[in-house]
């Protein structure tokens, strides 16, 4: 069985080598002396802890970065992340978007809509200190038929009610301001979102975190779960085919495609849960697109695995398209595919008319906890578990997560010591 000393050297290496190909902007250079050692430290109870860290976050996409940058940074300890890849960031956190949402459409008194309301400000602000790039491009919601401007209607009247900024455009004033765009029965304005890096986000989160001391191993698989008797939990982990323990006065579960999994492992098996895939596809054009500045999405369908494909960009204004939404039985399906397109394609012509030939990009994976669930049907599951007051969870965090991080960081922090 590997030590903890002898992690000492992948830890202190990798994270510099896992982000060689992000190409930063203004480079944060990890801490280079990284080092994984056993600590006596202060639990929860603040009384003497023989654990090995004072918090273990298990998932480093940008929301387990977030969740561990604040607690080292904000709480006294020690803070180790574990991440599964040999790099951060590699699953939904890096196939998505990439939009900085409102808020308006998730269910009042959701997780949802608290922390994407709550993280779009918090995350804003973070981009403007730490000089993230993003740009607020605007969104429109376009309606083609009467039904569908009634579905607006719910938005706004959701939106407002949570003090949303969000603005009704005529058919007039879109056919002047985005002339490729069709809008044929209204269109509903949210001025405030907008697009990110989202790697630069993620590149900057670490360095933060490892700046405030905090500690990663990449490539470290969990493999199974101890609740201890003293105290805290013992990690069983793979490195490299290597075993390895590491225990821990607090868990947090935030590892994504794997988080149903990682969960399962301190439940009971008759309260074990299953995980659903909604793979999404995106397509860029073949040709020169109609000129578009703002980011379009068509009315909101009730039940479906996503907010439709709709027309996003990136910060040097490439249009792509996407995702739609294939349910699958394998999050390792990322094999970006032309099988749907014919049905995208007539989705996005339904409010961008011009649109020429296109070929599938690239894809991501949503986690769902229900079958064939809708984004506004369910709920983040952010909370400890009946039993396991070290120990939180973090499952079906898909979109706003990306938007939400900082929120669900500061939430996790409140469920842990307030």
């Amino acid at each position: 069985m590997v030590s903890l000393a002898s992690l000492t050297l992948r830890a202190s290496l990798l994270p510099r080598a896992a982000f060689a190909s992000l190409k930063p902007r203004n480079p944060t250079q990890p801490n280079p002396s990284l080092r994984l050692v056993r600590r006596t430290l202060a639990s929860l109870s603040s009384s003497a802890s023989s654990n090995d860290f004072t918090h273990v976050i298990i998932g480093g996409g940008v929301v387990g970065l977030a969740v561990s940058r604040h607690l080292a940074k904000h709480r006294a300890g020690s803070t180790l992340l574990l991440e599964r890849h040999n790099a951060v960031g590699t699953e939904t956190s890096s196939r998505n978007s990439e939009v900085i949402h409102n808020g308006a459409y998730y269910p009042p008194g959701s997780l949802k809509t608290r922390l994407c309301i709550k993280g779009r400000r918090l995350l804003y602000e973070y981009c403007e200190k730490h000089r993230v790039e993003f740009r607020k491009t605007g969104k429109w919601i376009v309606a083609q038929t009467p039904a569908q401007f009634s579905a607006l209607e719910g938005v706004y009247n959701h939106g407002t009610s949570h003090g949303i900024p969000l603005r009704w455009l005529s058919v007039s004033e879109t056919s002047t301001r985005e002339p490729a765009i069709r809008c044929e029965a209204g269109a509903l304005e949210s001025p405030e979102t907008g697009i990110i890096d989202s790697h630069s986000y993620m590149q900057s989160l670490l360095g933060s975190f490892t700046e405030a001391g905090g500690d990663i191993a990449l490539g470290c698989n969990v493999t199974g779960v101890e609740k201890l008797s003293g105290g805290g939990y013992k990690l069983r982990t793979t490195t490299g085919g290597e075993e390895m323990e590491i225990t821990a006065d607090v868990v947090i579960n935030a590892a994504g495609l794997g988080a149903v999994k990682v969960g399962n492992m301190i439940l009971p098996k008759e309260q074990h849960r299953k995980l659903y895939y909604a793979k999404g596809t995106y397509y860029v054009p073949l040709n020169k697109p109609p000129k578009v500045s703002t980011l379009i999405y068509p009315a909101p369908v009730p039940g479906a695995g996503g907010l439709g494909t709709h027309l996003t960009m990136d910060l040097g204004g490439n249009l792509r398209f996407g995702p739609d939404v294939e349910w699958v039985d394998r999050e390792d399906d990322l094999i970006a595919t032309e099988k749907n397109m014919v049905a995208a394609k007539e989705a996005i012509r339904s409010y961008l008319p011009g649109i020429g030939d296109l070929r599938p990009d690239y894809c991501g994976m949503r986690p769902k906890l229900q079958p064939r669930g809708g984004v506004a049907g369910v709920d983040f599951w952010i909370k400890k578990e009946e039993g396991q007051e070290a120990w939180v969870n973090l499952l079906g965090i898909e979109s706003p997560g990306l938007t939400s991080s900082l929120a669900i960081a500061e939430y996790v922090d409140e469920l842990l010591y307030k």
